[in-house]
C-alpha cells in the first residue's frame, strides 16, 4: 500500500518526527562508556510513554524476525547493523553504535536512525563509514521532490556508497511510512534513475542508507533479529523520515 497523507496528517507527522529525533539525540547523549544497552531501551520506553506515543517495535513481528521484537529501540554495535535487539551488554570505548527508532503519535509514525562512536577512541574507518551513510542520505534528500521517481533516490544513495568503495546490500532499504511503519514503496540503496513510483505531495518516506565496510552479506544472530556483517566488519546506518511537499521535501525527524 502506498499512502498519501492529508495536510492535517503531515502536520501530525511533524510532531512525531520531532519526537523521534529528540529521543535519539537524548539517547546519544546518554550513551557513554559503561552504559548498558538495556538501559537505553528502558529510557526509550519511558520517553515514549511520557510523550503519549506508542512504540512501533515492541509488538512488531514481521516474517524476517523471530516473533515480536519485544523492545523499544534497535541497538546495533560494531558489526551489527540492522534490527539490533537490546541485550545485557555494556558499551566500550570506541564502540560504533547505531540506534534505530520508530514511534507512532496521534496515529502517524516516523522512523530514524543514527550511528556514532562511543567514548574517545575512533577505530580505523569508523568515522568514514558513518559519514558516507550521512552523505548518501543527504544526496537522497537533495534529490527528492514531487515528480521525482524512486529510482532517482536509489541512484543518489548508491552513487555515494559505491563511489566511496563500499559494497551495497539490496535486501533491506528505505520504505514508505504513514499510519503504519512499513509501507510501499520500497527504496533500495542502489538503483537506476528514472524508474519506479513517481513521488507525490503527502507521501512520507523513510530513507535509510546503511553499509558494511567490506561485505554485502548479512548473518542473523541467535536472537532471530540482529543482523551482522558476515565478515565481522564495522557497519553504519543513517535514516530520516521525510515528507514530499508541493515545493520539494521536508525532513521530519530532526530533534524538536
Amino acid at each position: 500500500m502506498i499512502e498519501i497523507l492529508t495536510p492535517v496528517q503531515v502536520d501530525r507527522a511533524r510532531r512525531t518526527g520531532a519526537l523521534v529525533g529528540t529521543i535519539l539525540q537524548t539517547l546519544k547523549e546518554r550513551a557513554e562508556v559503561g552504559t548498558n544497552l538495556l538501559d537505553l531501551d528502558r529510557w526509550t520506553q519511558e520517553m515514549i510513554r511520557e510523550a503519549g506515543a506508542e512504540s512501533c517495535y515492541v509488538d512488531y513481528a514481521p516474517s524476517f524476525g523471530r516473533g515480536p521484537f519485544g523492545h523499544y529501540v534497535c541497538t546495533a554495535v560494531n558489526d551489527a547493523v540492522l534490527h539490533g535487539q537490546p541485550r545485557d551488554q555494556r558499551l566500550q570505548d570506541g564502540d560504533l553504535l547505531t540506534l534505530d527508532l520508530a514511534v507512532r503519535l496521534d496515529g502517524i509514525a516516523a522512523d530514524s536512525a543514527i550511528s556514532f562512536v562511543v567514548g574517545d577512541s575512533r577505530p580505523a574507518g569508523s568515522v568514514e563509514l558513518i559519514e558516507v551513510t550521512q552523505e548518501a542520505l543527504a544526496a537522497a534528500i537533495d534529490t527528492a521532490g514531487p515528480g521525482v521517481r524512486i529510482g532517482d533516490l536509489s541512484h543518489a544513495i548508491g552513487s555515494v556508497l559505491s563511489g566511496a568503495g563500499y559494497p551495497i546490500n539490496m535486501q533491506f532499504g528505505g520504505h514508505g511510512i504513514g499510519t503504519t511503519m512499513h509501507q510501499d514503496p520500497h527504496v533500495s540503496n542502489d538503483g537506476r534513475p528514472g524508474r519506479g513510483y513517481q513521488l507525490r505531495p503527502g507521501l512520507l518516506l523513510a530513507l535509510e542508507p546503511w553499509v558494511m565496510a567490506d561485505t554485502d552479506e548479512l548473518v542473523t544472530d541467535d536472537d532471530g533479529w540482529t543482523l551482522r556483517s558476515a565478515t565481522g566488519c564495522l557497519t553504519a546506518h543513517s535514516e530520516h523520515t521525510v515528507a514530499i511537499t508541493e515545493d520539494g521535501v521536508e525532513v521530519l525527524t530532526l530533534p524538536g
